[in-house]
């Protein structure tokens, strides 16, 4: 691992840990976090002021985010989400900022994309959907784009974006782990990009109720609905073929470059799997740093998200799926809400009618 990522990694580990409780280090950062949240409630009000323009496009936005910094889950939501809908025959979308990215322009996801032209994210959300995904920095011209060039979409999903008012959304999904809201104060004393319970926001026109709470871990820490979470006992490999975890061979070596890459290792140990050897990385990593030697005799295994970029340089790794069950109770709500947005756009004329 080169120097810089393994330096980052400890910074954000320590970070962590003190996001955790109100000790010493998040006591510090504190004036820095009111700083943050003078700013916070200055955008605010820029938003509801109309200084800052917040628009809509014509048809049904859900976006999907965290209020806690990390990796909570809303990636595989995302995709859980766009998945079911399909399933309802609705045709969705899904855009994106595509973290990581080395464009800034609007663009149109394609399966034999380069990661570090569209993000590492929609790709995978691509690969796993087959619906259209567009990324952009901005969303509301990532919506423009897709429902130009699909007009006949009537959801966009989008992958994160509930800080990003500049597009108005009919429907939000806070995601959560077991972390909760940590200690409770904003960055970077505590891990909340805005205050929990969140503040009504008029300027993206949402309605009463409009946002739902979903807990990915096994321990919610306050109401909101579950999704349970698991890996899949198949990996895939580079050419779409499905490999049995129990029927790989010695010496295995597990890597991840996700948020909590440790959950990733426990996972495939609880499945039986021996792990000869561990790589951590740093969320988003890029795999043009990675040293390959450290690969050469072993079967490597990966996530989704990883194998998207490992792939290009080690085509033999394995990526081992997670598998992410949305609660029924929590889908029925979604739908509850979806079914009363599309009507209420048809009958003004906007949105397409479900099939």
């Amino acid at each position: 691992m080169p120097h810089d990522a393994g330096l980052n990694r400890t910074l954000s580990q320590s970070l962590l840990r003190a996001w955790t409780h109100r000790g010493a280090l998040a006591l510090l950062l504190l004036p820095i976090a009111l700083l943050y949240s003078a700013l916070l409630s200055l955008r605010r009000w820029l938003y509801r002021a109309g200084l800052f323009q917040s628009r809509g496009v014509e048809c049904a936005v859900i976006v999907v985010g965290n209020v806690i910094v990390g990796g909570a889950g809303k990636t595989p939501t995302t995709i859980g989400i766009v998945r079911h809908l399909g399933d309802r025959g609705i045709r969705v979308g899904v855009i994106s900022r595509g973290y990581g990215r080395t464009d800034q322009d609007v663009r149109s996801v394609t399966l034999t994309d380069d990661v570090q032209t569209v993000g590492d994210e929609p790709l995978l959300m691509a690969r796993a959907t087959g619906v259209p995904v567009f990324v952009a920095s901005n969303r509301h011209a990532a919506a423009a784009a897709l429902l130009h060039a699909h007009p006949d979409t009537q959801v966009i999903v989008c992958d994160d974006g509930l800080q990003h008012f500049a597009l108005r959304r009919d429907i939000e999904v806070c995601v959560f782990d077991d972390r909760g809201v940590g200690n409770g104060w904003l960055l970077p004393s505590g891990p909340l990009r805005e205050a929990w319970p969140r503040k009504a926001l008029t300027c993206v026109g949402q309605q009463d109720g409009s946002t739902l709470v979903l807990h990915t871990g096994p321990k919610p820490a306050f109401g909101g609905f579950r999704a349970q979470r698991s890996l899949a006992h198949e990996a895939l490999a580079h050419d779409g073929q499905q490999v049995n975890l129990g029927e790989l061979k010695p010496p295995l070596l597990a890597l991840a470059g996700i948020a909590k890459p440790e959950e990733f290792f426990l996972a495939l140990r609880a499945l039986g799997l021996v792990l000869e050897r561990t790589v951590a990385l740093s969320d988003h990593f890029d795999f043009s740093q990675l040293d390959m030697a450290q690969l050469q005799g072993f079967q490597v295994l990966c996530t989704e998200k990883d194998a998207v970029k490992l792939w290009k340089f080690w085509p033999q790794a394995l990526a081992v799926p997670l598998v992410q069950t949305l609660e029924p109770d929590f889908l029925a709500a979604l739908d509850g809400l979806l079914d009363q947005t599309l009507a209420a756009k048809l009958s003004s004329g906007h949105g397409h009618q479900t099939a």
